[in-house]
C-alpha cells in the first residue's frame, strides 16, 4: 500500500514539486500559513499548466492543419511553454525530479567551484529539465539513470551559462553583482561577440528616437496576440476559406475564426505562464533561502529582462531584427531539407531583445542589429535540427525556442546515439 502511494507521489509532478516547496519553506522556518499557502500554490500552478496545455494544443493543431494544407509542408512554432505543457503528460515525473536535483547540484557547484552563480530563473530550469527528460528518454534511458544524468547536466548548465555571459553582462550593467540566468545564452554570447568585432559601441541604439506607437511591443501578451493574428490570417488566405469553413471552423467566417484562434493561442500561453509563475513564486524563494545559507558569496543569475532597462531601444531593435531573420529562415529551411520553423513571437521577443542589448553593449547599433539577426537565425535553425532528437515529442507542432535548448539537445542526443 505504502509502495503504491509513493509511486503515485513520484508519478505526479504537481505533488512532487509541491513537496520540494514544502521542504524549502520549512527549512526557512516560515509560519504555518506561509507553508500551507506556498505548497498549495505550487501544486495549483502545475495543474493550471496542464489546463493551459489543452488550450494551446487546440490552437496549434488548427494552425498546423491550415499551414500544411496551404503550403503542403508542416510548420512548427517554437514555444517553450507549449512544448513543456505538452511534455508534462509523458515526462512529468522525470521533469520534476531533474528540476529538483538539478537545483541542488547548482547549489553544490556554486559552493565548491569558482562558478558562484545561483540560477534563479525557475521556469527555464523547468523547461531545460523537461528537454533533458525528453532527449534522454528518446535515447532509451530510464529511471534513476535518466534522473541522475539529467540532474548533473542541468546543474552544470545553471552555473556554466551565466559564467560564459558574465564578461558581456558586466559591460551592460556596469557591475559584477548580478548575472543573466536564461537558456538563450549562446544567442546572447554570439550577439555580444559579433558586436565586439563588427560593431561600433560609440554609436549606441539609445540615441535613436523610437516612435511611441511601437510601445505595445513591450506587452508580450498583446504583441503575441497581434503577431499570431497576422500569422493566422496570412496562412488563412493561402489555405482558402472553403477548407477552413468546411473542415475546421464549423461554418464560421475564416478571418473571424483565424483571429479567434490567434487570441486563443495567446490566452493559452497566458494560462501556462500563470501556472509557471505560481510554481516559481514559491520554488525560487525556497531555493534561494537554502542557497543563501550554503553559498554566501553567490551571484544571483536572473531572467534576461533584467538587461532590458539598460538599453530600451536595443530591446525593440533586437526583437525586430531577430524576427526578420526568423521570417527569412522560414523560406531557407526547406532548401536544407529541414522542417519549417514558423517564427514564434515569444522566443524572438525575449531572446531577440536580450541579444540586442548584448550586441549594443559591445558594438552599438550595428552590433544590436547584426547580433540579433544572428540570434534569429540560431533560434530558427537549431529548433529544426532539434526536432528529430526529441523523439515522439517532436511531432506536436511546437518545440523549444531558445538557443541553449537546441545546442544542448542536439549535442546530447547525437552523443547518446554513439553509446546507447
Amino acid at each position: 500500500m505504502l509502495h503504491l502511494i509513493m509511486n503515485d507521489i513520484l508519478g505526479t509532478p504537481a505533488i512532487l514539486v509541491g513537496l520540494f516547496a514544502l521542504i524549502g519553506l520549512l527549512l526557512q522556518k516560515k509560519g504555518i500559513a506561509d507553508v500551507v499557502s506556498g505548497t498549495l500554490k505550487t501544486i495549483m500552478g502545475f495543474i493550471i499548466l496542464g489546463a493551459g496545455a489543452t488550450v494551446l494544443t487546440g490552437a496549434l493543431d488548427l494552425f498546423s492543419q491550415m499551414f500544411e494544407h496551404a503550403f503542403h509542408i508542416k510548420g512548427v512554432i517554437p514555444n517553450n511553454e507549449a512544448i513543456v505543457a505538452l511534455a508534462q503528460k509523458t515526462f512529468g515525473a522525470e521533469t520534476a525530479m531533474i528540476m529538483v536535483f538539478g537545483m541542488i547540484i547548482n547549489i553544490l557547484l556554486a559552493r565548491f567551484t569558482k562558478l558562484k552563480y545561483i540560477f534563479l530563473t525557475g521556469h527555464h530550469t523547468m523547461f531545460m529539465a523537461c528537454m533533458l527528460a525528453a532527449v534522454l528518454s528518446a535515447s532509451g534511458m530510464t529511471g534513476v539513470t535518466l534522473v541522475a544524468v539529467g540532474s548533473v547536466i542541468l546543474g552544470a548548465l545553471m552555473v556554466v551559462m551565466p559564467a560564459i555571459l558574465q564578461p558581456y553582462t558586466r559591460q551592460i550593467t556596469g557591475s559584477d553583482d548580478v548575472a543573466v540566468g536564461h537558456f538563450g545564452s549562446i544567442g546572447y554570447f554570439v550577439s555580444g561577440t559579433i558586436g565586439k568585432y563588427f560593431g561600433n559601441k560609440e554609436k549606441t541604439t539609445e540615441e535613436i528616437k523610437v516612435p511611441k506607437s511601437l510601445g505595445f511591443l513591450r506587452d508580450s501578451s498583446v504583441a503575441l496576440a497581434l503577431t499570431m493574428a497576422i500569422m493566422f490570417i496570412v496562412v488563412a488566405f493561402f489555405t482558402g476559406p472553403s477548407f477552413i469553413e468546411e473542415k475546421l471552423s464549423g461554418g464560421t467566417n475564416f478571418i473571424v475564426f483565424s483571429i479567434t484562434q490567434a487570441i486563443t493561442f495567446a490566452g493559452g500561453v497566458f494560462i501556462v505562464l500563470a501556472g509557471v509563475r505560481m510554481v516559481i513564486a514559491e520554488i525560487v524563494p525556497a531555493f534561494k533561502g537554502i542557497a543563501d545559507k550554503v553559498v554566501p558569496n553567490a551571484k544571483p543569475a536572473l531572467d534576461c529582462p533584467i538587461v532590458f532597462p539598460f538599453a530600451p531601444n536595443a530591446v525593440i531593435v533586437g526583437f525586430l531584427s531577430s524576427f526578420i531573420a526568423g521570417v527569412v529562415s522560414m523560406f531557407l529551411l526547406p532548401v536544407f531539407g529541414l522542417a519549417v520553423i514558423v517564427p514564434g513571437l515569444v522566443p524572438h521577443f525575449f531572446t531577440g531583445a536580450a541579444a540586442g542589448v548584448f550586441g549594443n553593449a559591445t558594438g552599438g547599433r550595428r552590433g544590436a542589429i547584426l547580433g540579433s539577426l544572428a540570434n534569429g537565425l540560431i533560434i530558427s535553425f537549431l529548433p529544426a535540427l532539434l526536432l528529430p532528437v526529441l523523439g515522439s515529442l517532436g511531432f506536436n507542432g511546437t518545440t523549444f525556442g531558445d538557443a541553449d535548448f537546441g545546442i544542448v539537445g542536439i549535442l546530447l542526443g547525437n552523443l547518446l546515439k554513439l553509446f546507447m
